[in-house]
Parts: structure tokens; C-alpha cells; sequence
């Protein structure tokens, strides 16, 4: 027990090690922590890890999908649900079917079976690998939106094609109308699942006297037991949560309608995910001589050739993809053509060359039977891709983003903008209310009145900076400016609060609800759009 914790403590440590390391050489984490992973993983003397697909599958997939489900626009999800579709579902199984074709005619004794199970396991890109990276490049929004949404759904229909695949090889037949129907069922039932326990647990928070603590837990419980109560009836708990999510996410106003449980809920969620992101893509590299040696009777050659041969076609073959699901829709629609801007030649290449592969397909692959044939070689593939992708397309995607100079596609506000317009929004709501409503309250009572004057006063200021915002460039170095002051004037009152603390002149309750405040006001100005 001791030996085991000890274990956990220094792998965790060596993750925020390596990250900090990673982002001073300004190298997305996980591919800084795959590579660093596969150095350490040889070194003598050092325990064998090997990853167990149902820790992956039971404790790392549930709160990571849920954690996208929650943070994705409903509205940008389904505005772009046709290209979103076509990748999860068609670059999927395109994608499978490439992949068994080519792998039943290059390798001996590889059958058409096993091909589609290669293919399940490798069609998935990864969403953390392709989110770290591009988080902080200038990517267009539409390209952001159908990465992540297709993030969301690939892994569920990428499982459901290896669950099909896997049933094949041991049954040796494969009946293309029940597979289909079965599809269909195991995501139709997912979903319906995934909306009834998020239900029930949307009336907890919403009727329940629950207090933040509880309310942060009961979020973390949450995908768990979305997850297995659809995996019990064996359909898709990809989907399950993943609905669960997108429910619960489009109703978080009525949910947690408090701002002390939405901030904590914010801490909790963002070191959890940080956590196990950085544990999974750490144990990937650490994975790599268990594989090795559990090769046998392959040949080390052989089998990299292989994977080489089966990464360079899983990258063309979704570039292949992503051009003709772009364009021939917009050929035969002139809605399409209408309602959406074309999305030339930049913005594909992107969302094609963002297809790394990760942690799904590497326990996708080890939780593949003992008995199945090439089982080793199957898992030595699958790593070799994962590792092509993730270290040669994520560390040449930025400097594909550059070369290429892509833009936005659409027409954006930018974010202060919106920003800026929906405090003033607010603002004149709030006026409206206490002008319709307490019209004899702002006369007689003082504060109210105050309340009243301030409200006015805001709605000048912020209607004055909207109209900065939207001015030339010369005006724009104004609000440049503007935002240096109040850096400044933050930092002098942090130490300000530093020195009041050593003084005791005001309790550390006090103190921390300002640092609070003043973290939220250095947000505003820090956030994308802002600079």
C-alpha cells in the first residue's frame, strides 16, 4: 500500500514537473509528456506500468467527456452538427474501413475482422491533444467548434465499430443489418439513458438544500454514474455522458444559480482534469516496453514498419475526408451555400491535420482479448500511431497555422465586445426595474438611490467603452492603455491587502472575498479578445 502511494505521489509530481518544463519550452503537455514518458519508461531499474482499459475506460473517459460536454455551446454544436456528424460518424468508419482493407492485405494472417478492429481503435483523434495545442493559436472559431464537437461523439462510434469488429472475430461472421441496427440501438439508448440520470440529478440540485461542497461532488459522481448505469445495460456510455453533459451544461443557470458554488465548482473541475489529462498522457510513454516486450515472436522492424505504413494512411486518409465533407454538401445545397460562408482551403486543412490520436485508442487496443490473434502487434500499432500523430502533427500544427495565415471564416464580435455589450445590457434591465418598480424607494431611501445613480453612471461609462471598442486601430491603443492603468492599479492593491493582512486590520474572510474580486476583474482584461 505504501510502495503504491508512494508510486502515485511521484508520478504526479513528475506530470507538474514536466509541464512547467513543457510550457517554458512552449510545448503543448501532452505531447511533452508522451515523449518524456517513453525516456523514462526505459530507463533501468524502474517498475514496469502497464495501464488497466478499465481504469482508463471506468475512471479517466467519464469526468474528461463530461468536462467537454459541459464546456461546449449547445448552440455552436448544433449550428455546425452536419460537419460535426460527418467527422464523428463518416471520417469514423471511412476511416475503419480504410484501415482493415489495408491491414488485411499488408500483414499475414490479418483478417478482414481484425482489420475493422484496428480500424476502431486508431479512427478516434484524441481531444486533449488537439484542444492544448490549438488553445493558444489563432484558430477560426467554426474549426474550434467542429473539433471539439466531434471530439464528443468519434470515441462513442469508434467503440461501437471495435465492439462490432471484436463479436466478428469470435463469432468468424459479421451480418452488416443487425451490425447496424445494433449501432443505432447502443447510441439511441445511450443518449436516453444519459438524459434520465442527468435528470434525476438535475432535480437534486435544482430541489435539494444542497451547499457548494456537496453540489462540487455530486458534479464529480455525476458522469460515474451516467457512465455505468449505460455500460450495465451494455449501450453507449460515451453518449450517456456526453448527453448528460450538453442537459445538465444548458441548464447550469437554474442548477446552480449561486456564485460561490460555480467558483468552487470551477477550481474543483479544473485541477481534476488537469490531473488525470496529465496522469493518462504520462502513462501512454510509460506503456511503451511492456508493449515491446510483449511483442514475442513479432519482428521489431516488421511491426514498425507496419505502424508507420497504418499512421501515414490514417492522416491522409482524413485530409482525404475533410476536403470532399466540406465542399460536396455546399455542391448539392444551395441552403448551404446560402446560410454558410465557404470554408476554403485554410480552415479543412486545419481540422484535418488536428486528428491526433490518444488515450481512447490505447485502451481500446489494450482491452483487447488475450486469445484475439496479433493482439501484441494490434497494441505495438496502435502505439506507434498514437505517437506519430501526436508528436509530428501537434508539434507542426502551429507552425502550419502560421504558414498558412488562416483567419476566421464567419463574422465574429469580438469577445470584449460581446462582452461589454451584455453588461450594458444588464444594466439598462437593472435601471428599467428600479425606475418601473422602486421609482419612491430611490427617492426616499438613500442607498437605493445610490444603487440607482451608479447604475446610471455605468451605463454612460460602459456605452462610452463599447464605442471604443469598435474604433480604428490609433483609438485602440487608447484601450491599451486603459488596460495597463488597471493592471497597475490591481497589483498596487494586492499589496495593499498583503500589508492589511500583516496588520490584522480586517479578518482573512474579507481579505480573500477581494482577491477574489480582483482576480475576476484581471480575468475580464486577460481573456482572449481582450489583448
Amino acid at each position: 500500500m505504501h510502495h503504491s502511494l508512494l508510486l502515485v505521489l511521484t508520478l504526479l509530481f513528475v506530470v507538474f514537473m514536466l509541464v512547467m518544463l513543457g510550457q517554458r519550452l512552449k510545448i503543448s503537455y501532452p505531447i511533452f509528456l508522451v515523449l518524456a514518458g517513453l525516456s523514462i519508461g526505459f530507463i533501468p531499474g524502474l517498475p514496469a506500468i502497464e495501464i488497466d482499459p478499465d481504469m482508463v475506460f471506468t475512471i479517466f473517459l467519464p469526468p474528461l467527456l463530461y468536462e467537454a460536454a459541459w464546456y461546449t455551446s449547445w448552440n455552436d454544436f448544433w449550428k455546425w452538427k452536419r460537419p460535426i456528424m460527418m467527422l464523428a460518424f463518416g471520417a469514423v468508419i471511412f476511416t475503419s474501413c480504410i484501415i482493415a482493407y489495408v491491414s488485411h492485405s499488408m500483414i499475414p494472417g490479418f483478417t478482414l475482422a481484425l482489420g475493422f478492429l484496428l480500424g476502431g481503435i486508431i479512427s478516434p483523434p484524441d481531444a486533449v491533444a488537439a484542444t492544448s495545442v490549438l488553445k493558444h493559436l489563432k484558430v477560426p472559431k467554426r474549426a474550434m467548434t467542429i473539433l471539439e464537437g466531434e471530439s464528443l461523439i468519434n470515441d462513442a462510434s469508434s467503440l461501437i465499430v471495435f465492439r462490432f469488429a471484436a463479436a466478428a472475430v469470435v463469432s468468424g461472421h459479421f451480418v452488416m443489418q443487425e451490425a447496424v441496427g445494433q449501432f443505432f440501438l447502443s447510441a439511441g439508448m445511450g443518449v436516453a439513458i444519459g438524459l434520465a440520470v442527468a435528470y434525476v440529478m438535475y432535480l437534486i440540485h435544482r430541489w435539494l438544500p444542497t451547499t457548494p461542497s456537496i453540489d462540487s461532488a455530486l458534479t464529480v459522481m455525476t458522469p460515474y454514474f451516467i457512465y455505468l448505469a449505460a455500460e450495465q445495460f451494455h449501450f453507449s456510455g460515451v453518449l450517456a455522458v456526453v448527453s448528460g453533459g450538453l442537459f445538465l451544461s444548458y441548464r447550469s443557470h437554474l442548477v446552480f444559480p449561486d456564485g460561490a458554488t460555480r467558483m468552487q465548482m470551477l477550481g474543483v473541475w479544473s485541477t481534476l482534469i488537469f490531473v488525470l489529462n496529465g496522469i493518462i498522457f504520462m502513462l501512454i510513454g510509460l506503456e511503451l516496453p511492456v508493449i515491446v516486450h510483449a511483442l514475442g515472436d513479432y519482428s521489431i522492424g516488421d511491426a514498425i514498419r507496419y505502424g508507420l505504413i497504418i499512421a501515414v494512411l490514417t492522416i491522409g486518409v482524413r485530409l482525404l475526408w475533410v476536403y470532399p465533407g466540406a465542399f460536396i454538401p455546399r455542391m448539392l445545397s444551395k441552403k448551404i451555400r446560402t446560410q454558410e460562408s465557404s470554408p476554403g482551403w485554410k480552415g479543412p486543412l486545419v481540422v484535418g491535420w488536428a486528428g491526433m490520436r490518444g488515450v481512447v485508442s490505447l485502451a481500446a487496443a489494450l482491452s483487447v482479448p488475450l486469445l484475439f490473434p496479433h493482439r501484441n502487434l494490434i497494441i505495438f500499432i496502435t502505439f506507434i500511431v498514437i505517437l506519430v500523430t501526436l508528436v509530428f502533427q501537434g508539434l507542426t500544427l502551429p507552425w502550419l497555422i502560421k504558414l498558412i495565415k488562416v483567419g476566421e471564416i464567419d463574422e465574429i464580435t469580438p469577445l470584449a465586445e460581446q462582452e461589454a455589450g451584455m453588461r450594458l445590457a444588464m444594466m439598462k434591465v437593472a435601471l428599467q426595474r428600479l425606475e418601473e418598480k422602486y421609482s419612491v424607494e430611490a427617492a426616499d431611501n438613500e442607498l437605493v438611490g445610490f444603487l440607482k445613480k451608479d447604475l446610471e453612471h455605468n451605463v454612460g461609462s460602459t456605452s462610452a467603452r463599447l464605442e471604443s471598442l469598435e474604433c480604428d486601430d490609433t483609438e485602440k491603443a487608447e484601450v491599451d492603455l486603459y488596460h495597463s492603468v488597471l493592471m497597475d492599479i490591481y497589483a498596487r492593491q494586492r499589496q495593499e491587502l498583503f500589508r492589511l493582512r500583516q496588520h490584522n486590520t480586517f479578518s482573512d474572510e474579507v481579505i480573500r472575498s477581494q482577491e477574489m474580486q480582483l482576480d475576476l476583474d484581471e480575468m475580464k482584461i486577460k481573456r482572449p479578445g481582450h489583448e
